[in-house]
């Protein structure tokens, strides 16, 4: 296995296959770290494949390896990079920041005028964020849209947003805004 190549590439719609293994992990991972995620459903990861808004890494044998996909919203004005996710026996190999990499270029590349952001609860996560330009921002700063904070319903979280009215909860919010960069 340490010598099998991995391959990252934008997801195609016969991906579709890896969705119900990645719902699974991102759920069992977020359980494993005790934090909080917003539950994703297998149509709205196959959605993300077909419609190519998702990046996905697999062994040179076809095994997934890892994955993350992108959302637009507040009509063009955002897009949200989410659901990083890598496969426990891949991880602390630079999957995660080459998957970070390509779908922050992808969202540049579908919207270039948007302001591209990311909320997490996890430091390696900011780090990769940190290292493509974005910044620590207010969650006054991006989407407002309520189907995203609708996201955030699953999350075990979701009474600290409701209860601080959606000004901030135990993730941060970061930006990178094209204006700026």
């Amino acid at each position: 296995m340490e010598d099998e190549r991995i391959i990252v590439r934008p997801a195609i719609p016969s991906d579709v296959v890896f969705a119900g293994m990645i719902i699974d992990e991102m759920e069992s991972s977020a359980i494993a770290r005790g934090s909080g995620i917003s539950k994703r459903s297998a149509a709205s990861l196959i959605e993300k494949i077909d419609t190519g808004k998702a990046i996905i890494a697999l062994t040179e044998n076809g095994e997934w390896v890892g994955f993350s996909y992108i959302e637009c919203w507040d009509n063009g004005r955002f897009v949200s990079n989410s659901g990083l996710i890598v496969s426990p026996k891949h991880r602390n190999n630079g999957i995660a920041s080459q998957i970070k990499t390509q779908i922050f270029e992808l969202s540049r590349i579908k919207y270039p005028a948007a302001k591209v952001f990311s909320i997490t609860s996890g430091l390696a996560i900011m780090k990769m964020n940190s290292k493509l330009g974005f910044e620590p921002v207010t969650y006054a700063e991006i989407a407002q849209q309520p189907q995203f904070w609708d996201g955030c319903k699953s999350c075990i979280n979701y009474d600290v947003l409701q209860s601080k009215n959606r000004c901030n909860c135990l993730c941060t919010a970061m930006l990178f805004d094209p204006q700026l960069n």
